[in-house]
């Protein structure tokens, strides 16, 4: 299984968002750790949930959920994802 870690950066996000969005995000970065393997990974590509980011150094991944988006690392070798920011669409890219 997955674990969740995150950076501080994101961590602050969580502070700018409203306590029902919290737990709907909270909840569903659960389901997705619980769930996660790289067949589901690809099933949520093919949706649209999950997309690849292009033009980063390092290899980051976007996962939707609802107005908001949670910028995540996978670490392979010690199963980990970090998530690095979590903010709307609007702000997402910036």
């Amino acid at each position: 299984m997955y674990k969740i870690e995150f950076k501080t950066s994101a961590k602050k996000d969580f502070q700018k968002i409203n306590k029902a969005d919290i737990a709907f995000i909270r909840d569903n970065l659960r389901e997705f750790i619980t769930q996660y393997c790289s067949e589901y990974e690809i099933a949520l590509m093919q949706t649209g949930k999950i997309k690849k980011l292009q033009g980063q150094k390092e290899e980051l991944y976007r996962l939707k959920l609802r107005s908001y988006r949670v910028i995540y690392k996978k670490y392979e070798d010690r199963l980990i994802i970090l998530v690095v920011h979590v903010t709307t669409r609007e702000k997402a890219y910036k």
